[in-house]
């Protein structure tokens, strides 16, 4: 299942790439003469909003505001977590207390509502919810790296490096972050979803990216015509629960990939 949901994530990707070329429509560009169309409607296949914006061009541009917000902000998040976990792990003392502090401080934190709280205060752009899910994100990946780090400085290797005369930033990137990456790969695989959970989610509450379609805005909008237009809700909420299910496949699957014990009792 995880291979296939990765070729799925391919896909999705694709189809969020090509989504200006792909679409039959513009996601804002209205056809008032088929307000709220069914599924089937000539020239929309999926059917129309209130607007007339035709839902599979906004699932497709949906698609690549949802994939480009989850991606890009665990990347900064894996960086600020690389960061701060190697550093407290590796330096150790008043360096590694301070750091943990700040780590507990963020993670005691509800995730969701700071996320709310910076969107709300620097504005719906693309860079604000981006940064926002970013910066929200980061404190479990960053006390994973540091009990990985922990771990690693004391294996033989590294004292032998060390014993060479390696300095501590060459030995933190070359010996000890190759080895501690795989738990973060795996955290990773879970937290894009999350990711795009928390936009969606962001969208749902009208605090989501300003003029940029998303499926958490689609999903608000239909739940007022679910019972007369039920095809505002179910497409976007399919399309949304079909790629979570698929990059949580995947997750599982790095993870077993991971898993010592499990190869081990294999």
């Amino acid at each position: 299942m995880a291979f296939l949901s990765l070729w799925v994530v391919v896909l999705l990707a694709l189809l969020a790439a090509l989504a200006p070329l792909i679409a039959p429509y513009g996601p804002t560009q209205t056809d008032y003469g088929h307000q709220l169309a069914p599924v089937g409607t000539p020239g929309h296949l999926l059917g129309t909003d209130t607007l007339g914006r035709d839902i599979l061009s906004r699932l497709l541009f949906g698609l690549r505001t949802a994939l480009l917000v989850a991606f890009v902000a665990e990347i900064i998040s894996v960086l600020i977590a690389l960061v701060i976990g190697t550093v407290a792990g590796y330096r150790g003392g008043r360096i590694d207390g301070v750091l943990m502090a700040a780590t507990d401080v963020m993670y005691a934190f509800p995730t969701y509502l700071f996320a709310v709280l910076l969107v709300t205060v620097f504005g719906r752009s693309f860079w604000s919810v981006m940064a926002a899910i970013a910066i929200a994100g980061w404190v479990t990946q960053a006390r994973l790296i540091r009990a990985q780090v922990l771990t690693l400085k004391q294996r033989d290797y590294v004292e032998a490096a060390r014993g060479m005369g390696a300095a501590g930033p060459t030995i933190a990137t070359r010996y000890i972050l190759p080895n501690a990456v795989g738990p973060l790969l795996v955290t990773s695989s879970f937290a894009v979803p999350a990711a795009i959970t928390t936009e969606a989610g962001l969208s749902l509450l009208g605090l989501g990216i300003a003029d940029m379609p998303s499926w958490g805005a689609m999903i608000n909008e239909g739940v007022r015509f679910a019972t007369t237009m039920p095809h505002m809700i179910v497409s976007p909420a399919i399309a949304f629960a079909l790629t979570l299910l698929a990059f949580t496949w995947i997750g599982d699957g790095v993870r077993d990939a991971f898993d010592i014990s499990t190869e081990a009792r294999r």
